[in-house]
């Protein structure tokens, strides 16, 4: 386990819907990895999240009703500002992503980084094939939109420095909140990276009802020609 004392300006935010699950075993295993300052927030659940968290000992907000995925980072990412956060990194609540590599993210805000983005892998071996198609997809609209190509437009596994946090202006408050910030990378002329992440599917991941479907693709599609 690596120090504690490393990450005192390091905030983790783990956006989270109906994950009471699970919640309490994501919180442990970031904190395994010396990573005190967590910030939950629970997206207007109504399977008892916001309680199982708080039972970490960690920051838990909650929102009073469900505004979508992008709105808990946002929220988590103004709390991370308020409490002087550095560097922020966000992580799904459903344990999907591995903590043991948020040491990466890190270590490229620190070369001056100020995105850093988390790429899964497309095999066909390690990603359901409706998933690939649709991340395609997103990948390509993202390009056509933005015009800034990305192996992975919708991974939510990043990392933000102070200055990508005070100059993103994102509008959108579910899926397309995470394509909105590669608008706001050639917007503010951002330097960015990509780095690959294991990503662990499970039957309980891949059976989230929160989950993309093809009805909210095309609607998350909209709302990206829309806003841009």
């Amino acid at each position: 386990m690596k120090s504690s004392s490393n990450f005192k300006s390091v905030y983790i935010v783990i956006p989270a819907y109906n994950e009471r699950k699970i919640i309490r075993q994501v919180i442990k295993r970031v904190k395994k990895e010396g990573y005190k300052n967590i910030i939950v927030v629970d997206d207007g659940s109504d399977d008892k999240t916001f309680l199982y968290a708080k039972r970490e000992e960690v920051c838990v907000l909650r929102h009073i009703l469900n505004r979508g995925k992008g709105a808990a980072i946002k929220t988590g990412i103004e709390a991370a500002k308020h409490l002087r956060a550095q560097s922020v990194v966000t992580i799904d609540a459903d344990g999907q992503h591995n903590p043991e590599e948020i040491h990466f993210f890190l270590n490229k805000i620190k070369e001056g980084f100020d995105i850093v983005l988390g790429t899964r892998s497309m095999s066909h071996d390690e990603m359901p094939v409706v998933k690939i198609i649709a991340n395609y997809l997103g990948n390509y609209f993202t390009w056509f939109l933005y015009g800034v190509w990305v192996h992975d437009s919708q991974s939510g596994f990043r990392a933000y420095s102070k200055k990508a946090m005070q100059l993103m202006d994102t509008k959108n408050d579910r899926y397309e909140y995470d394509s909105e910030v590669i608008r706001e990378i050639r917007r503010n002329k951002l330097l960015f990276c990509e780095i690959p992440i294991e990503t662990r599917y499970s039957s309980y991941s891949l059976t989230k009802s929160q989950k993309q479907s093809f009805i909210n693709g095309i609607r998350t599609l909209a709302k990206m020609v829309i806003s841009s």
